[in-house]
């Protein structure tokens, strides 16, 4: 195996649109590696320069300690595993995982070997006498891994592999990938737009917008310390909640409400009678109890889960409009654009929060939420970078 190794890498294509711009990142030797972001980030180019499929603007890249800028696919050592699993659909199983091998002109009783080895990690065993059309959707996926995988690359590429799966068996799938990469001990670079995907899989996330990198962390860092409102309001399932608030003394007012700020970085201090953005998210956002801080609202609906409802909410506060979250919004649903923008001009924000049991309360009536103020984030409106 191999690390890769982005060195300023840039792609611009001839009618001057740049997808990728002044790309610094490492990957290091067996790496799970997760590029993310929404359509259009740069991800899948940054991923096709990798494997040669795309050329090189700008900059270098190496796989161990070749640069291979001006390398043909073929000669770089990379396996690339695709969505639709390209697999040859008049052959079995069996020579689907070997035709590479067969190609390098590898002896029989080795490519046996190697095909049965594979096929005992993946769980393809019984299957290998199969074609493509008598297999599950889930067993086409590990048999596209097995092709690349039994070629022992340098580097495995996958490009969104799940995305065909319904979502019971990409779920299973992320697993299967997860165990597959780590008992093989592969250099990885996946990428997906699935933000779940990424926080579960990775062992480090690079967070792309619009061709350059935000954030490269390992998932639960990303997670505690955005750092900006892009990579804030992108990566959480549920997202976080966004308000725009006025800083005071040691507080911060969120329309009529006031949050104390006791775990505020020393530099909110500076943004005295401001407006900053304010992040709470639904994990640290509850049923109201005692003297606790909270928010007051309305209640638009609860969603049961067991032993927790999900609990949407409507704040008379604004919600954040920077360009960063509305692009979020508008890759998860272009409706959602015109649903801010229509709660703006009403100075009122959706509100998720989650409550323990279940919710017994009809739409419309008021509701006081508790925040956890030692969780609170905050972000700068105009920069949109996270106040540390």
């Amino acid at each position: 195996m191999a690390a890769v190794r982005f060195t300023g890498a840039g792609k611009v294509y001839p009618d001057g649109t740049r997808a990728l711009e002044r790309f610094e990142l490492e990957v290091a030797d067996g790496e799970f590696m997760v590029f993310v972001g929404p359509s259009g980030c740069g991800k899948t180019t940054a991923l096709r320069m990798v494997a040669g499929l795309e050329e090189i603007s700008e900059g270098e890249i190496r796989i161990g300690e070749r640069v291979v800028n001006d390398l043909e696919p073929q000669e770089r050592d990379v396996a690339m595993v695709f969505q639709n699993y390209a697999l040859y659909p008049h052959m079995s199983v069996r020579d689907n995982i070997a035709f590479g091998l067969k190609m390098r002109k590898v002896p029989r009783g080795e490519r046996d070997r190697a095909v049965d080895e594979i096929g005992r990690v993946l769980g393809l065993g019984e299957l290998l006498d199969r074609k493509p059309r008598q297999l599950s959707g889930g067993q086409r996926q590990r048999v596209a891994m097995g092709r690349a995988i039994v070629r022992n690359p340098a580097v495995f590429l996958m490009d969104e592999p799940l995305s065909n799966l319904d979502a019971r068996l990409r779920v299973q799938m992320r697993a299967e990938i997860s165990r597959i990469q780590h008992e093989v001990g592969a250099t990885t670079i996946y990428v997906t737009h699935d933000q779940v995907e990424a926080m579960t899989m990775g062992d480090r996330v690079a967070v792309l917008r619009k061709g350059r990198l935000q954030q490269v962390d390992d998932p639960q860092r990303l997670f505690d310390e955005p750092v900006n409102l892009f990579v804030a309001s992108f990566i959480g399932s549920p997202e976080m909640n966004l308000l725009e608030g006025t800083v005071e003394d040691g507080a911060v007012r969120l329309g009529g409400d006031v949050l104390p700020t006791p775990g505020a970085p020393a530099r909110l201090a500076e943004y005295a009678g401001r407006r900053v953005a304010v992040g709470i998210r639904p994990e640290y956002a509850h049923a109201a109890d005692g003297d606790a801080p909270r928010l007051r609202g309305r209640l638009l609906v609860a969603e049961p889960l067991g032993a927790e409802s999900l609990v949407h909410a409507e704040l008379d506060v604004p919600p954040v409009l920077s360009e960063e979250v509305l692009e979020v919004a508008r890759d998860a649903d272009a409706a959602a654009v015109t649903e801010l923008r229509s709660a703006a001009e009403e100075r009122r924000t959706p509100f998720l929060a989650r409550f323990a049991g279940t919710v017994r309360r009809g739409s419309g009536e008021p509701i006081e939420i508790g925040v956890d103020v030692s969780r609170l984030y905050f972000f700068d409106l105009e920069s949109g970078s996270a106040i540390r």
